[in-house]
């Protein structure tokens, strides 16, 4: 096991950052990775199918992070492309694919329509995680390409259902294991009353528990703990769908969407995000490993053939669609050619065949290896496009306003009374806020006056970047520890330097370090509430209000003044010492200065006025 988990992570440390290089994408290096390794070039792995069980939950954690970026509501925005869009790639798929292997290859139209069904679904890891790296998931076609991986993933339960009715192989006898599935052999209409139950289940729990606990486990302040209860929220979920028959990508999607809303959904977004990057980087690696290269060369222009022909099919049917559905001649090709491939589904579909004696030997073994190419092509073409079209103009369309989540325009790191003040007279004006605090309890508070806070901590790169710095103007920092607030703007300037940088200064030697880190501004937090209060007890003294109002004027510009000098000569003891004597004696002189000049203007003035 060892020996196999060091071959695996060298091919993919060495491969990957190659194909980047490159501009090929990591998904086509993971790919190449896994032929390189394969049986059919070093031998260094054998049989692939126990590995790619394992790697396919990289699926199921890449469809629960999705499910995390989509509120409800958006999903609901979603419902015509998802239906409408999806629904008509699949069946168009599935009956131009089905037409084509019945016509030109002979077969039976039941296994016909299986390898169409099979064929009509795209690869979502590949497809979500291609248009993500270069950034084409939120543009018009990224986000029609979605909604139908959405409706394909939903579809394939369905088709698990329909495919032992197409049964054309019974002398083959193999006749499935049932045993994962506990509801199989009850009457339809209990199994149906199950299904909903669980479903309602999750939707419930995810509603009403999951804060209660994320909250509780997030007051141990270990993060591995929140890491450890995120991974067993998807793996539950996965078990929970697996035994009554439904996929476990589809109900892990649900849960996404469910804590979508959650305060917490950063955080747990940034524990995951590694674990599905790694398990999807296997999955690749299993793929290319998994092409028989011997049944390829024995017959390798049928092979040859049939992979373009897929492609070619696929892409018409959703060139098709996106003209219908009003989308641009770029995006539309886009679209086309994210989708032309067929997916990690149908190995599940050819396996469930064979066990219901669907497809024989052969055509299991061919509709692998036209699979794992198209999938192995996909990267290419992406590549292609993006040298035909520059990347700018594929992102400069977008949806409507409506079908696409608001820009983060400021992020706001603590939310406490400093962070709360800024945060109100931001979201006053219009302004999108994102709020992030490392204070479970503080969350809570801020919550039951009905604000949108999320859990973690600022000083972490990819949480950041999950809450949208990326595409986020400014960082205002309200943390009320000086040496968190210096680590989160050491992180942003160093991750995104965009960002314009205002933060709290929480003491005078905070605002020395604030200085020399160079952010673009900063407010001391007690500072002009004790001005306001100097300026009172100056009345009360029995000054006038308009020599106090003058006296803290003047000695606001001169502290301000002194702040930028004394940050020159902080840390050195002995220099600083006579740099804040000299300072303080600079006020006085300031002070009975200003004062005398106050005097003689009060003898020489009119008497009368005011």
């Amino acid at each position: 096991m060892l020996q196999s988990a060091l071959i695996y992570l060298l091919a993919a440390v060495v491969a990957v950052p190659i194909a980047k290089r490159l501009g090929l994408g990591s998904v086509l290096g993971y790919l190449i990775a896994g032929i390189v390794i394969g049986p059919s070039a070093l031998a260094l792995v054998g049989d692939q199918t126990h590995v790619m069980h394992f790697a396919e939950f990289g699926v199921v954690m890449m469809l629960f992070l999705v499910g995390l970026e989509l509120q409800p509501s958006r999903l609901w925005s979603l419902r015509k492309p998802i239906v409408g869009l999806g629904g008509l790639q699949v069946a168009l798929s599935t009956a131009l694919i089905g037409l084509a292997a019945f016509t030109l290859f002979g077969l039976a139209w039941q296994l016909a329509l299986a390898v169409g069904l099979t064929l009509a679904l795209s690869s979502t890891a590949i497809v979500l995680q291609s248009l993500t790296e270069r950034g084409q998931l939120d543009t018009q076609a990224g986000n029609n390409a979605f909604s139908v991986l959405l409706f394909q993933d939903i579809a394939v339960i369905p088709i698990l259902a329909l495919l032992p009715l197409l049964a054309t192989f019974p002398e083959l006898g193999h006749g499935g294991d049932h045993s994962g599935n506990l509801i199989e052999g009850l009457p339809l209409w209990q199994r149906i009353t199950i299904i909903v139950g669980a479903i309602g289940l999750i939707i419930s729990l995810g509603r009403f528990l999951s804060a209660p606990a994320f909250s509780y486990i997030a007051q141990t302040r270990l993060s591995e703990m929140l890491t450890a209860f995120a991974l067993l929220i998807v793996v539950a979920i996965s078990v929970a769908m697996t035994s009554i028959g439904l996929s476990a990508a589809l109900g892990t999607f649900l849960a996404g969407v469910v804590l979508a809303e959650s305060e917490f959904r950063h955080e747990i977004e940034v524990d995951i995000e590694p674990f599905k990057g790694l398990l999807l980087g296997l999955f690749f690696i299993t793929v290319g490993a998994s092409i028989d290269f011997d049944l390829l060369a024995s017959q390798l222009t049928v092979i040859v053939c049939l992979v373009l022909l897929l492609i070619v099919l696929k892409a018409v049917v959703l060139f098709a669609l996106g003209k219908l559905f009003n989308m641009s001649n770029k995006h539309t090709l886009l679209f086309a050619v994210a989708l032309a491939q067929g997916g990690e589904f149908a190995f599940v579909l050819v396996s469930t065949g064979r066990q219901f004696s669907v497809f024989d030997v052969q055509t299991s073994s061919l509709i692998t290896i036209v699979v794992a190419l198209s999938m192995l092509l996909t990267p290419l073409l992406l590549v292609v496009y993006e040298a035909y079209f520059s990347r700018k103009s594929q992102n400069a369309v977008y949806q409507d306003d409506q079908e696409v989540q608001p820009t983060c325009q400021v992020i706001i790191a603590g939310y406490g009374r400093f962070g709360q003040v800024v945060g109100r007279m931001l979201s006053s004006n219009g302004f999108h806020t994102t709020i992030l605090d490392h204070s479970p309890s503080q969350i809570d508070l801020v919550r039951r006056f009905g604000s949108v806070v999320f859990y973690g901590d600022a000083a972490r790169a990819d949480l950041l970047a999950a809450a949208g710095a990326k595409q986020a103007k400014l960082l205002v920092i309200g943390v009320d520890q000086a040496d968190k607030a210096m680590e989160i703007i050491a992180t942003a300037k160093k991750h995104f330097p965009h960002l314009k940088i205002l933060t709290r200064a929480v003491d005078r030697r905070h605002a020395y370090q604030i200085i020399k880190s160079e952010v673009d501004g900063f407010r001391r937090e007690t500072f002009d509430s004790a001005l306001k209060l100097g300026t009172d007890a100056l009345q009360i003294m029995g000054l006038s209000q308009a020599r106090a109002e003058r006296v803290t004027q003047l000695f606001a510009e001169h502290d301000e003044s002194s702040l930028h000098k004394l940050a020159q000569v902080w840390g050195d003891e002995h220099n600083y010492g006579l740099a804040v004597r000299q300072r303080t004696q600079d006020l006085s002189r300031v002070l009975a200065e200003d004062s005398a000049k106050y005097d003689d203007a009060l003898v020489n003035s009119d008497p009368k006025q005011p």
